[in-house]
Formats: structure tokens, sequence, C-alpha cells
């Protein structure tokens, strides 16, 4: 029985592809895989249709047209989880930045410690990231302490994109009003279920850069991020939402 589904955005991911896949297939659980790939034209796209007859059932694929960004790659692997069924969705890169075997760590989170999301955070035990420019670290490290002095949202991490949603996260977030696409959209997430009372959890990992590929970090998305973060928080003010999470009125993050 599969412990969840792995969303996995794919854009020029040729040389990642077929290897994330088989290490996230050889782990001692079982998890799920879809791939949602944006009309790569390098054919990450028949990579993964070629292991998909090695893995029935397990290896899933859905084609967008075109680069349409990191955030609505999510959105329309959310909806396809729900619509099948799963009950713990995760967020992961395909270039090895997050370690596979951290998915059972996150799920266990969810599945046993009864958390509603678990975030594999860089930041809850120091500064764990491997591999980056210590430039790209400062902006990282200061951009969740932007996030946590603007919303007051006691997350370590706040742009982390490895993740573990239960299906009961998924279904209260109005999945229509998201904004962003960028890192922004992985704030967004969590700034959301954060005002929704769910508990949440951040798992210390170790995130390692890629070594094949080609980052998708554009000044555009550091933008996006910065300014996104106010309109956030305003608008919760405007729009406050009503607590359903099981520490309904009183979030709470460990």
């Amino acid at each position: 029985m599969s412990e969840g589904l792995v969303l996995i955005p794919t854009y020029n991911e040729r040389e990642n592809a077929e290897l994330i896949i088989r290490k996230v297939m050889s782990l001692p659980r079982d998890f799920d895989v879809l791939i949602i790939d944006d009309g790569s034209p390098d054919g990450t796209a028949a990579i993964v249709r070629g292991l998909q007859a090695e893995f029935p059932g397990r290896l899933f694929l859905e084609e967008r047209s075109g680069k349409q960004g990191l955030g609505t790659a999510y959105l329309h692997g959310f909806r396809w989880a729900l619509a099948h069924g799963y009950e713990y969705v995760f967020e992961m890169d395909a270039d090895f930045s997050h370690n596979p075997e951290d998915l059972i760590r996150l799920h266990d989170a969810c599945a046993y410690e009864g958390y509603d999301m678990a975030i594999g955070s860089r930041y809850i035990q120091g500064v764990n990231v491997v591999n980056w420019p210590m430039s790209r670290v400062l902006m990282s490290y200061f951009a969740s302490w932007y996030v946590r002095l603007i919303t007051g949202m006691p997350i370590r991490d706040a742009t982390a994109g490895f993740k573990c949603y239960t299906a009961r996260v998924l279904r209260a977030i109005d999945l229509d009003s998201i904004r962003f696409v960028g890192y922004a959209f992985q704030i967004e997430m969590k700034w959301l279920a954060y005002q929704l009372g769910f508990r949440i959890k951040e798992v210390p990992i170790i995130f390692t850069d890629r070594t094949r590929g080609t980052s998708k970090m554009s000044k555009g998305i550091v933008e996006e991020a910065f300014f996104g973060v106010l309109q956030m928080k305003v608008g919760s003010w405007l729009h406050p939402l009503k607590p359903v999470g099981r520490q309904a009125g009183d979030a709470h993050v460990s």
C-alpha cells in the first residue's frame, strides 16, 4: 500500500529524471510518484514514459504545454492527488537537493505524530545547506527571517519546498485562490495552513545543491516572494480565515 504521492515538477530535468524516480522507488516504503512536466524540450517526459511500464500503478505523468511555473505545477498535482484519493501528498525537487530518504520522516510526522503538515527544514537546527555560495545561503536564511517578521508565523524555513501535506489541509485551502507561482507560492501555502489552524512540524533535513542540470532561480522569483509576503499579510487583515484545523484558533508549529 502506498504511503502517499510524491509530486515532482520538471522542466529540462533529463539528467535527473530517471535517477530521482529510481531512488524513490527503491525506498523501503512504497511511495507513488507523479511527474508534472511543463513541455521540457530536452525530452524529460519521454524518459518518464519509458519508465512507466517498469513501475505500473506507481509512476504517473502529467504533461503540460509550456513552462507555467512551479506553483501552478504543484496545484495541478494537488488536484490530481485529491481526485485519486491520496491521504499524504509530498512536494519534492527533481534535482536531489532534497534527499528522497527524508520522505519517510516527513510521512511519519503526519501519519504517526499527528501533524497536518511536515516541512523539510534547512534552518530548524542551524543552517544545513551544502554547496550553496554564501550569498545564496544568506539570501535564503534572511528571506525566512523576513517572512517571520512580517507575518508572525513561527516557521524557520518559510521558503522550503520539501513538504508533506495531509489531504485535509489541501481540501481546506482554496486552491483556486492561490496567487503566486514561484517561491512566494511555498510561503503562501504555509501561511494559509497556519492561518487555518493546522498543526505544522519542521523536520530537520540537509539540503544539497544540484550537481546536474540548471537552477530555475531568477530575479523575478525573488521579487515575487519579497512583495508577495506583504500582500499576504495585508490580505489576512482584509479577509481573515476561520481556523478549521484540530488546533483551531491556536495554530501549532513544532
